[in-house]
């Protein structure tokens, strides 16, 4: 049976155009870095089918991250045979290996040649040969030794495809497509050994997967819905960056993990009403024009930190911000407050002193030892399970933006990324809150005192450094 290399005009119709791009190029190494649910698959396995069923055929070995990915795939895989009108018969589950156990869903052609549809096995693809598809691949459960074991199928000459959305960074899908990024810097987009294909839920959209999702020409409201729709599927921005803007996360560089954060998570915290008229702590994060005001209201119930409100507000005048500390201070039995004092933290933290009284106002300046202190005992009360926080989309946001990253002197830092809605500012308020209740002042040894306040150091870090830390100013 002969095939044509490329795409034929009456079969234009089931594709769209980056998935036509992606069957047309002939490379031998190809990757792809995609959105979830763009149709890759689909279109692969149109490739395959093409490639298995001409004279000169190949076999093929697909594999996928989970069984039902790799049944999908064969279900396609039918499709594309009865379209080329290929003598094909469907061999269902067959074993390849008894040794070991190995089975794969198996489709055999006329040519002689099958397709193969395996688990993410690695000891699958030991002494075999032929075009390798590895779909999915970031997410495959033992990538490093799935490709040390799978590579050697193309030896011959044989095509590869590596087909996935990002899992992450630091894996082997990352590298390799890190790899394929640099070398078309350096010398245009056929360089290097990968030819690699770039496709966000946004360049999919406007190469029209709306209409054909939909089946009629999508108006411009229907594309806007069906953006925003991926987006709240997401759940929050960075997994949707993941997950179909092809932005890789490092989620070991995140300082609270997604478990972590909405293990914490309790629908009777952030209500005022239920404010048990127990002792509070309050942690406070200045912003004023680019980033959000931020009051952190915690009550102490036992050994547990409950949120009892979280005020957040954006282009506030400094008299409004003023207005929301003081009805805080009025509603709740506050002992102590932090305020971040840096910048323009000085005249807020100053006025507060002034009405709430030294004794309950502490001003905080953002170095970074005291951003590391303040990430540090956060973490440890989500670690011991003694906070409770809202359900809440922004605040989970807020709290896994933090970053630890290690400067060129091998100090830790501690960081977000400034967005439209902040720069992680409840999770440094409610890091200040913590503060508050977790480092009760006592007056330090040699303290000075004068007639407006006296200076008072955290219990655990009495030290010369944390006296300059620390210290009001």
């Amino acid at each position: 049976m002969v095939l044509p290399a490329n795409i034929p005009a009456k079969h234009n119709a089931y594709f769209l155009p980056y998935q036509m791009a992606w069957i047309n190029d002939d490379s031998r190494f190809k990757i792809v870095e995609k959105s979830r649910r763009v149709g890759m698959t689909y279109a692969q396995s149109y490739e395959d089918v093409r490639d298995a069923a001409k004279q000169d055929g190949m076999d093929v070995w697909f594999s996928s991250a989970d069984e039902s990915a790799a049944a999908e795939y064969i279900l396609y895989c039918q499709q594309w045979a009865q379209l080329f009108d290929a003598a094909a018969e469907y061999l269902g589950e067959v074993v390849i290996d008894s040794d070991k156990d190995i089975k794969a869903l198996s489709i055999k052609f006329s040519s002689g040649k099958r397709i193969h549809a395996l688990s993410s096995n690695p000891k699958a693809f030991r002494s075999k040969g032929g075009k390798l598809v590895l779909d999915e691949f970031a997410f495959h459960k033992q990538p490093e030794e799935m490709w040390k074991a799978a590579i050697p199928i193309i030896t011959w000459g044989y095509p590869v495809r590596v087909l996935s959305t990002y899992n992450g960074q630091g894996n082997r899908y990352f590298r390799m497509v890190t790899d394929a990024k640099k070398a078309q810097a350096v010398a245009g987009s056929k360089s290097g050994r990968w030819s690699l294909h770039t496709i966000t839920i946004e360049m999919a959209i406007a190469q029209g997967l709306v209409t054909k999702i939909l089946g009629h020409a999508a108006s411009e409201q229907e594309r806007l819905d069906f953006f925003a729709d991926c987006k709240a599927a997401a759940g929050d921005e960075e997994t949707f960056q993941q997950e179909y803007m092809c932005v890789p996360v490092d989620e070991a560089s995140a300082w609270l993990t997604w478990d972590l954060i909405t293990s914490a998570e309790h629908a009777d915290a952030g209500v005022p009403a239920l404010y048990q008229g127990g002792d509070c702590y309050i942690g406070v994060d200045i912003g004023r024009r680019h980033d959000l005001f931020v009051i952190w209201v915690d009550e102490k119930v036992g050994d547990v930190y409950w949120t009892r409100e979280v005020v957040k507000l954006k282009n506030a005048s400094f008299a409004e911000q003023d207005a929301a500390l003081d009805r805080v201070f009025d509603y709740y039995k506050v002992r102590r407050a932090c305020i971040d004092q840096t910048g323009i933290g000085e005249k807020p933290v100053e006025d507060a002193k002034i009405r709430h009284g030294n004794y309950k106002v502490e001003g905080i300046l953002f170095t970074g030892p005291v951003k590391q202190h303040l990430a540090t005992i956060i973490k440890q009360v989500f670690e011991d399970k003694k906070t409770r926080t809202p359900i809440d989309k922004a605040i989970r946001e807020s709290h896994h933006a933090v970053r630890k990253l290690t400067t060129i002197a091998g100090n830790p830092r501690f960081d977000a990324d400034r967005t439209e809605v902040g720069h992680a500012d409840e999770f440094w308020a409610h890091a200040l809150a913590v503060h508050a209740a977790e480092d009760m002042m006592q007056p330090a040894a040699g303290a000075t005192v004068d007639n407006d306040s006296t200076i008072y150091l955290p219990s655990r870090l009495q030290t010369r450094q944390s006296t300059r830390l620390f210290g009001r100013t």
